[in-house]
C-alpha cells in the first residue's frame, strides 16, 4: 500500500499551491496584504488538519470563494514524480505483488495528477479517503478499506510520508510501516521520523 502525495509524487506541488499560490490569490481577491492572507488561511488549514474536509477541494472552494480545482489544473506543470519513484513503480508492477494506492487526495486532485503522470496505471486498485467518507487518520477509514480490500495487516507494507497517518495504520494493526523522509524536493529531508524511514521509495529497490 502506497500513499500518493509525498510518497510517489513530489509534495512540492501541493506545498506550492497551498502555501504560496492560493494565499496570494486569496489576498488579491479580498484586498489583503499577502502576510495577513497567509496567516488567516494557515489558521483555517490548521483547524481542519487531518479531517476529510482538509483534503477536499470542494470544501476550500466554498470556504475561500476560489475555484480551487481550476487553480490546481492551471499549475499542473508543477506536478511530477519524486526521484526514482516511477522506476520503483515500474519495477514492482512487474512482480507478483498486489500494489494499491491509498490516498487522502480529493478525486479532482487525483484526476489532475493522473492526467499529468499516469500514476494510477501502476496500481491494481486505487482507494481515496473520499470514497469511504473518512480520512486515513481515522480508524473508520481502515475498517472501510478492509471491507473493500482483502489484505492481511501483518503481511502488508504501507508507505506514507505523514506520521499521523502511519500511527492510524499502526493502531489498526498494520505492522510493516515506512515513512518517506524527503517528500518535497524543494525542502530539506525530515530528520525526526518516528517510524523506519527511507528518503524515497526508490531506496526500496
Amino acid at each position: 500500500m502506497l500513499d500518493m502525495d509525498g510518497t510517489v509524487l513530489d509534495l512540492a506541488y501541493d506545498n506550492y499551491m497551498w502555501r504560496q499560490h492560493v494565499p496570494r490569490l486569496y489576498a488579491a481577491q479580498n484586498g489583503l496584504e499577502p502576510e495577513a492572507a497567509r496567516d488567516a488561511l494557515f489558521a483555517k488549514f490548521k483547524s481542519m488538519q487531518g479531517s476529510l474536509d482538509w483534503y477536499c477541494l470542494d470544501h476550500w472552494s466554498n470556504e475561500l470563494g476560489l475555484d480551487i480545482a481550476k487553480l490546481h489544473r492551471d499549475e499542473n506543470h508543477r506536478i511530477g514524480y519524486l526521484p526514482g519513484a516511477e522506476k520503483f513503480l515500474q519495477t514492482v508492477r512487474e512482480l507478483d505483488i498486489r500494489v494499491i494506492l491509498v490516498t487522502n487526495s480529493h478525486g479532482d486532485t487525483l484526476t489532475i495528477k493522473d492526467e499529468v503522470t499516469g500514476v494510477t496505471e501502476y496500481f491494481d486498485e486505487v482507494y481515496t479517503s473520499h470514497r469511504f467518507g473518512h480520512a486515513k487518520e481515522s480508524q473508520d477509514f481502515w475498517h472501510a478499506l478492509a471491507k473493500e480490500e482483502d489484505f492481511d495487516p501483518k503481511t502488508t507494507l504501507f508507505v506514507d510520508d505523514t506520521a499521523r497517518v502511519l500511527r492510524s495504520a499502526e493502531d489498526y494493526g498494520v505492522s510493516m510501516l515506512l515513512q518517506v523522509t524527503h517528500p518535497d524536493t524543494t525542502s530539506d529531508p525530515r530528520k525526526d521520523s518516528e517510524f523506519a524511514g527511507v528518503t524515497g521509495v526508490r531506496d526500496l529497490l
